[in-house]
């Protein structure tokens, strides 16, 4: 899956119904492709200086702190997980593994989110992901999650 465009199959709006995260901890903006077929989605996030997260994390010289990179994947996961057939349950991340940070990401950058589906189950599964910025990979790793009723989480 390329992302030579960034055409938009569900903007925020579709994106808010999906995922239960809200500001400032929602971290995909729109999604730009789907493949139920092949288990894989194509998200993307627009940083700007205004993230909250720029204003202390090396506020001099600001980058994106890792563990919201992987929280970013982890979110679009989730929407693939629910467009899967789970839209009654929510994913809550159970483990990460492999993860590795290759490139710092900045304010102005767009971040691409990959996630390729490895094992869907009534009972969670895990996601082989990475974070691209002009198609460098900037992060990878394993994500694994677990389902929980909508009212447990």
């Amino acid at each position: 899956m390329g992302h030579k465009n960034s055409n938009t199959l569900f903007g925020i709006k579709k994106i808010l119904e999906i995922l239960p995260h809200r500001y400032p901890f929602l971290l995909v903006d729109r999604i730009i492709d789907l493949d139920l077929n092949s288990n894989c989605i194509v998200g993307l996030k627009c940083l700007t200086i205004n993230e909250t997260f720029f204003q202390g994390h090396f506020p001099h010289a600001p980058i994106m702190p890792g563990v919201l990179i992987l929280e970013a994947l982890a979110q679009t996961g989730g929407i693939l997980i629910y467009e899967k057939g789970y839209k009654d349950k929510t994913a809550v991340l159970l483990n990460v593994k492999q993860a590795k940070f290759r490139r710092p990401v900045f304010p102005g950058d767009l971040l691409y989110l990959h996630a390729q589906g490895i094992h869907f189950g009534s009972r969670g599964g895990k996601v082989e992901a990475k974070a691209l910025v002009e198609n460098k990979v900037v992060a990878e790793a394993e994500i694994g999650f677990a389902l929980r009723e909508k009212d447990q989480v």
